[in-house]
């Protein structure tokens, strides 16, 4: 961890730990940059790990780049300053990059049509055919914001990218000493907009189908027992989704989050076996009682199409800030207290549907 971050705070205050697991969304990462931002501005609360996935991935490594040369502040400038360079020319999740992305009246129609056309397109002909250079902003502006040998080697925070084997179909893990422009790049392929990322001989696609993020690495390889997750794919919708773009989006988030969702169920029995004390003494070492908080977008993000996720005006990602700034905020008045003592998420009604079969006793139970 960066040593300013974790210096112990003024006051005698007591340092509460947590590993942070960010999820993708395109530009709606900007949600994320928003709690991360509000998090810093807390300096009990350092950052052991950081787990993300495209976007996800992306916001790690401006934080840990950030931290590591200017502590707290330096995270939340170099969030900013990637946001912002991201709103400049145009959006940098999709091909059609040089789309202006402007204040203009009528905008969010042009960028809905835009999306459209581009959806279109990229259900006929693949990106070997549409982007044969593949050209890809996102590579220059991370190259140029982040200083990846200095994070390969001097970067406390431990980091887990997050990438899809295209060949075998699991997710790979990128660790800190592996993390580069290409590692990131392939943590945010999609398949449809731009060329799998080559990788030593294996191809990789977005992570977010098999790890969106990844929580496993966090239990084998940090201290702390807190993980936060911080969500940008909705987990729960009111609305039934009735057009193509809505249904196609729901099918989305809900594949991108099923990978989540089998990790909380093995956190939950783990949980079980040792609140339960079904465990032989001689056991009860080798298992890691994991503390799981979130923050939810589900009703900040509740209101944005499918097609916002390639909108970097920054009007937009300012709104997006503020709202990840301010759940964030909603979480540490009700919760901070409970960092290192308690779960804050409640994982069958969350994230379980609030009915599961137990494996223990094989009854159904009913939150």
């Amino acid at each position: 961890m960066d040593r300013t971050v974790n210096a112990r705070p003024a006051g005698g205050k007591t340092e509460r730990t947590i590993n942070l697991a960010l999820q993708g969304g395109g530009s709606h990462g900007a949600f994320a940059w928003g709690v991360l931002d509000r998090l810093l501005d807390e300096p009990d609360i350092a950052f052991e790990g950081l787990s993300g996935t495209s976007a996800g991935a992306v916001n790690a490594v401006i934080l840990a780049h950030g931290m590591m040369s200017g502590g707290r502040k330096g995270g939340q400038k170099a969030l900013e300053d990637f946001w912002r360079s991201s709103s400049h020319g145009g959006s940098v999740w999709s091909p059609m990059h040089h789309v202006p992305q402007v204040p203009i009246p009528g905008m969010e129609a042009f960028n809905a049509a835009s999306f459209a056309v581009l959806d279109t397109l990229t259900r006929t002909f693949s990106p070997y055919e549409l982007n044969p250079l593949d050209l890809n902003p996102l590579r220059d502006l991370l190259s140029d914001s982040v200083d990846f040998e200095g994070l390969r080697k001097n970067c406390d925070v431990k980091l887990f990218i997050s990438a899809t084997n295209v060949r075998s179909g699991r997710v790979r893990v990128f660790k800190t000493s592996e993390v580069s422009v290409d590692v990131v790049m392939a943590s945010a392929c999609l398949p449809f907009l731009y060329k799998a990322v080559e990788i030593g001989r294996e191809h990789y696609w977005d992570g977010g189908y098999m790890g969106n993020p990844v929580l496993f690495p966090f239990f084998y390889e940090c201290d702390s027992r807190d993980v936060m997750i911080v969500h940008i794919n909705p987990m729960e919708r009111h609305d039934l989704p009735m057009t193509a773009p809505e249904i196609l989006n729901r099918i989305n988030e809900i594949s991108f989050n099923s990978s989540l969702i089998e990790e909380m169920r093995a956190i939950n029995f783990v949980t079980r076996l040792i609140e339960e004390d079904w465990l032989k003494d001689e056991h009860k070492k080798k298992l890691k009682h994991i503390l799981v908080h979130s923050v939810r977008s589900d009703l900040a993000l509740e209101n944005l199409p499918v097609s916002s996720k390639f909108d970097v005006r920054w009007s937009f990602l300012t709104d997006l800030r503020d709202r990840g700034r301010a759940e964030a905020d909603n979480w540490l008045r009700a919760n901070r207290d409970a960092i290192g003592k308690h779960s804050t998420a409640d994982l069958e009604s969350q994230y379980l549907g609030g009915e599961s079969t137990h494996p223990l006793d094989g009854t159904a139970k009913a939150n």
